[in-house]
């Protein structure tokens, strides 16, 4: 009787836990960065036609990886290429397929996220993925854009679990909709100011020249500072020996997507301004730090298809006076998706130890008595 009683007692804990809420995203807890109003899923996915897939790999005790894909559109991203601009802060890191961006403006694949050891398979992944697509059979070059952070404290990052089949699959079961945040994808092992950090998200609408156009931000955290949230400063977690010892200043990937009409040099001045959301978090880009930002557009007439790369063509664009919207929307969604990130991240043990998630309660209690 009393082992059947500690099995009744242990599925209802079970079931307790089951029916516990999850962990809110930033405006559920009632916070909001600025003043624009958000996308209905207030996530990258916002922007038309953006898609995003994530493969995580939680397996055993020591394997806390895996991989994030963004697709600016569902078609032949090689065919119709489109124009991007990138930013480099600090540059403690790899963002493959940049010096491309830089020098052409445009980008013609899935970008990838994924730990540091990984991009080698991120690359091979885009690739693959990129040759069997219909219409590149006569392919010879492919500029994939993988990007980057360290979780090689709660992975094991040395053993390379993340595979191309991994890189494939989550491109191909990339989707429109709600993005999962916190700890998955690539997001799965990182850490954010000593808390757990992961994958985060968020949009803003801005109307110029009597036009609606949305911006979305999604976020790779990885990164030290003094975290501060709205202004207000956060008490540091106590961090393990083992934790300090094994990490370095981290980094952060930022990607930007909007659909509005803007050229690849107006989009490289939309990325730099997503360091200022950055820089509002609490960063100052440490010397260890990879501070990265890849924005593109997806307007349809901006695309940069076999027959216009061909000819002699105008596309359109936003002047640079109708600029400043897009950049207070690049610095407010960068900020919230780095909250979101760590609002949804949960505690997680691994190969070096446990990284414990931002204490929620006593946060909000903190903010919401300023």
């Amino acid at each position: 009787m009393r082992a059947l009683a500690a099995v009744a007692l242990l599925l209802m804990g079970n079931a307790a836990l089951a029916a516990e809420a999850p962990r809110p995203r930033f405006r559920e807890a009632g916070l909001a960065v600025g003043t624009l109003p958000t996308g209905p899923l207030n996530a990258i996915t916002d922007v038309p036609g953006v898609l995003v897939g994530q493969v995580t790999r939680i397996e055993g005790a020591a394997v806390r990886t895996g991989v994030t894909a963004i697709l600016p559109h569902g078609g032949n991203l090689f065919q119709d290429k489109l124009p991007a601009g990138y930013f480099r802060a600090n540059g403690f890191g790899k963002f493959a397929g940049t010096a491309q961006v830089e020098e052409l403006g445009e980008i013609e694949s899935p970008i990838i996220l994924t730990n540091t050891l990984s991009v080698a398979e991120g690359i091979a992944g885009v690739v693959e993925w990129t040759l069997a697509q219909p219409g590149n059979a006569g392919v010879r070059s492919v500029n994939a854009m993988v990007g980057e952070t360290n979780d090689g404290f709660l992975n094991d990052i040395r053993g390379r679990h993340v595979t191309k089949a991994d890189v494939v699959r989550a491109i191909t079961e990339a989707k429109p909709g709600v993005v999962a945040e916190g700890n998955v994808g690539a997001g799965t092992g990182t850490r954010n100011f000593g808390w757990k950090g992961g994958i985060g998200t968020s949009s803003r609408q801005i109307i110029i020249g009597g036009k609606t156009y949305v911006l979305g931000a999604l976020v790779q955290t990885n990164y030290d500072g003094k975290l501060h949230i709205l202004g207000q400063p956060v008490p540091e977690p106590e961090q393990s020996a083992a934790l300090k010892a094994a990490v370095g200043d981290g980094s952060i990937m930022m990607v930007l997507a909007t659909d509005a009409p803007l050229s690849d040099r107006n989009l490289a001045r939309l990325a730099r301004r997503a360091i200022i959301g950055l820089a509002r978090t609490g960063s100052v880009m440490d010397n260890g730090s990879g501070d990265f930002v890849l924005a593109f557009s997806t307007h349809a007439d901006g695309r940069r298809t076999a027959a216009r790369r061909e000819a002699v063509t105008a596309y359109p664009e936003l002047p640079n006076g109708q600029m400043t919207p897009l950049f207070h929307a690049a610095a407010d969604a960068t900020e919230e998706a780095i909250y979101n990130a760590l609002f949804k991240a949960e505690t997680i043990q691994g190969a070096g130890g446990t990284l414990r998630a931002l204490p929620l309660e006593g946060v909000l209690r903190r903010l919401k008595a300023k």
